[in-house]
């Protein structure tokens, strides 16, 4: 056994890459799987690193040869500080690819944005936020446990920061239930969503070819961008532009917002490493130069770095959510049936806004199938759900509509789960 341990001499940084490249292939092997039409896609992806992070928690397996070195005793470990970093690279080039690929139309479009994707957003976060009340109102689950599942049925981190935040204040004794929602109710959060995005095209018989046309590119637009004066390009792909929207997004999502009299030593919003890189995404996208420098990115590179962002934001977030909730349900006092509750209760969070937003889209604002979807993959702040989306659209325009509802879902949902929190923990 020692033998194979000095023949394989993986150290930390082959450990991670390899856990990374291996979540990848079995993990769009299991999403490429289709029944009956519907397949899990990239979310595949997030499911068995899910199931990675599980088994790497094993009892017993630091003691077996070469499998020993993927080991991880709880969400502590230094193993897990690599997965987050590679989320966080994941999550940046991901959420920057989107806002280059939607800037362009994102601000020709604005009014119609305002009146339709602007009032999505409220609706869908204020159908959460009225679900989450009503399922603290319980006896002995309160707002603590209720907010934490809120942020895992819409995988937000700010949110469920902000639910810490407010819970540590006010309560500090109920701040592990906090984490353990989030942690029961995520993986049905990333899930949902992207099957609910699927099944909802074959339900109403989807012309998708005919959805298309609707939410295309004008040729009017086309031929605009076509003539776009020449400007001294830094890169042939424009990687140089896409780092300067990615510093600039950083920067952007690390200005704190104070939101209690305590100042900045309170909780505080900021839009972090979501909302500031997609901000400026758009925003150097539609400008398009600065000066005679072209700030373009090219498409296929846009599109590269989409895809496989978002893959590496699955792996480490589901990496890490496999370990942190073998760690919360381990360390619970509260017993399984909580867990159980946090399940199905996070599943009622994540549908019940869904469908009464789809309706809400379709009759009062009017929005087109795939627009529609679109919004709702921005109010549900899923990530995930645009990848597969814009996979059964056919269409990368879909990006508009998730990065025109995604910025006030963001807002909402954390000054929802501050206020739920302010009002009944008092």
């Amino acid at each position: 056994m020692e033998f194979l341990n000095k023949l394989i001499g993986l150290g930390q940084t082959p450990v991670i890459l390899f856990s990374v490249f291996i979540i990848c292939f079995i993990g769009y092997l299991i999403g490429s799987v289709k029944v009956k039409g519907l397949c899990l896609g990239t979310a595949g992806v997030f499911l068995f690193a899910l199931l990675f992070g599980y088994l790497c928690t094993l009892p017993g397996l630091a003691d077996v040869p070469v499998l020993g070195k993927f080991a991880m005793a709880d969400a502590s470990d230094a193993k897990i500080g690599s997965f987050k970093f590679i989320s966080n690279i994941g999550l940046v080039l991901f959420v920057t690819s989107v806002g280059c690929i939607a800037g362009p139309k994102f601000f020709r479009n604005l009014k119609v944005n305002a009146k339709s994707y602007v009032p999505m957003g409220v609706f869908i976060i204020v159908m959460g936020a009225l679900v989450t009340v009503l399922f603290a109102l319980i006896p002995g689950i309160g707002s603590a446990y209720a907010t934490g599942i809120l942020s895992g049925a819409l995988t937000s981190t700010p949110a469920f920061s902000a639910a810490q935040g407010a819970v540590e204040a006010m309560a500090p004794e109920q701040l592990g239930l906090v984490s353990l929602g989030h942690a029961v109710a995520y993986p049905f959060g990333v899930i949902g969503v992207v099957l609910f995005v699927q099944i909802m095209p074959r339900i109403v018989k989807a012309d998708m070819a005919h959805e298309r046309t609707l939410i295309g590119v004008s040729a009017e637009q086309a031929n605009e961008e076509k003539a776009e004066k020449k400007r001294f390009e830094m890169d042939e792909f424009g990687f140089g532009a896409f780092g300067l929207a990615v510093v600039l997004g950083i920067l952007l999502g690390s200005i704190k917002i104070p939101l209690s009299g305590e100042g900045f030593d309170g909780p505080c919003f900021s839009l972090g490493l979501t909302g500031g890189p997609l901000l400026m995404g758009l925003i150097l996208a539609h400008f398009g130069h600065i000066g005679k420098i072209s700030l373009k990115v090219d498409e296929h590179a846009l599109k590269s770095f989409r895809e496989f962002g978002l893959m590496l934001f699955l792996v480490g977030a589901g990496v890490e959510g496999g370990v942190e909730l073998v760690e919360q349900v381990a360390a619970s006092e509260y017993g399984i049936m909580l867990v159980v509750y946090g399940f199905i209760a996070g599943a009622v969070m994540t549908i019940i806004p869904m469908i009464v937003g789809y309706i809400f889209a379709k009759k009062v604002c009017k929005l087109p199938l795939l627009n529609n979807l679109g919004s709702i993959t921005g109010g549900m702040t899923s990530t995930p759900a645009l990848g597969t989306l814009i996979g059964v659209a056919g269409t990368d325009d879909v990006a508009a509509a998730y990065a025109s509802t995604y910025p006030i879902a963001l807002v909402l949902i954390v000054l929802a789960s501050q206020l739920i929190n302010s009002f009944m923990l008092v």
